[in-house]
């Protein structure tokens, strides 16, 4: 039988990077896969890689899940559809960079706007029907809430995924009694089309490697195969961990 065989698995940003590849795998395991993204023509393209295999992608694009009234909705929708929640991935995230100095006030906000928020916003209105499931909340995070980074500009993703851990780790606290399990994830330096831009600068790539022991980066499969484990019954004794995915970036 298929890890997530009937379960109604919620996951942000779908439309791409980790999203994608997090739908198609989950959805291969059996898991019925409701997603969104704010951008609809990329989600629709992830709706048409998971339709030529044989699977379905619900849910819906755009969505702004900086605002709670359409996280409502998604939540609501999907539960109106599948009658229930198993797994919230909170995978979706956006950030603005500039050196602490010249950081506009709306470049702060907007941050920390679709890099905390969005995840509390998610949970509150998933979290009754994750109870009733004995589900899972998988956050991600980064590196970047652990340590500093030569790559200037980072402060305000850097708070912002500070404070997703520590937000994992109270409603790990908080979810215990009702059986809701939350785990972090906090990845590196990941190949994505959100970090591509550093990748082809020379520079910001080298800045971002040094250190990295297996020098490269990551790759979103390596990443979403640690959220199926931890989704899965096989993990049922973690919860209120940070579990970092990051080539060794941090072990010197």
């Amino acid at each position: 039988m298929k890890r997530f065989e009937g379960k109604v698995v919620l996951i942000s940003g779908t439309g791409g990077g980790q999203g994608r590849v997090a739908a198609l795998r989950f959805a291969r395991e059996g898991a019925i896969v409701v997603g969104c993204d704010t951008n609809s023509e990329e989600h629709a393209k992830t709706a048409q890689l998971m339709e030529a295999e044989g699977y379905s992608l619900h849910g819906s694009a755009p969505i702004d899940l900086g605002d709670h009234e359409q996280v409502r909705g998604w939540v609501e929708s999907a539960v109106a559809a599948h009658g229930k929640i198993d797994v919230l991935y909170n995978n979706a995230s956006a950030a603005r960079f500039a050196p602490v100095q010249d950081m506009s006030i709306e470049d702060w906000h907007f941050t920390i706007r679709n890099e905390v928020d969005l995840i509390f916003y998610a949970t509150k209105y998933a979290w009754n029907h994750l109870a009733k499931q004995k589900g899972v909340i998988i956050n991600v995070s980064s590196t970047a809430a652990w340590g500093g980074s030569k790559v200037a500009g980072i402060s305000a993703h850097s708070a912002a995924k500070g404070a997703v851990v520590s937000f994992t780790r109270q409603i790990a606290v908080e979810g215990a009694p009702l059986g809701i399990r939350a785990v972090c994830l906090s990845p590196g330096f990941i190949a994505t089309p959100g970090t591509a831009a550093f990748m082809e600068n020379p520079q910001a790539r080298a800045a971002l490697l040094d250190g990295v022991l297996m020098d490269r980066p990551g790759e979103p499969e390596e990443v979403v195969a640690m959220a199926l484990f931890i989704a899965s019954e096989e993990a049922s004794f973690i919860t209120g961990s940070d579990i970092v995915i990051d080539g060794g970036l941090l072990a010197i």
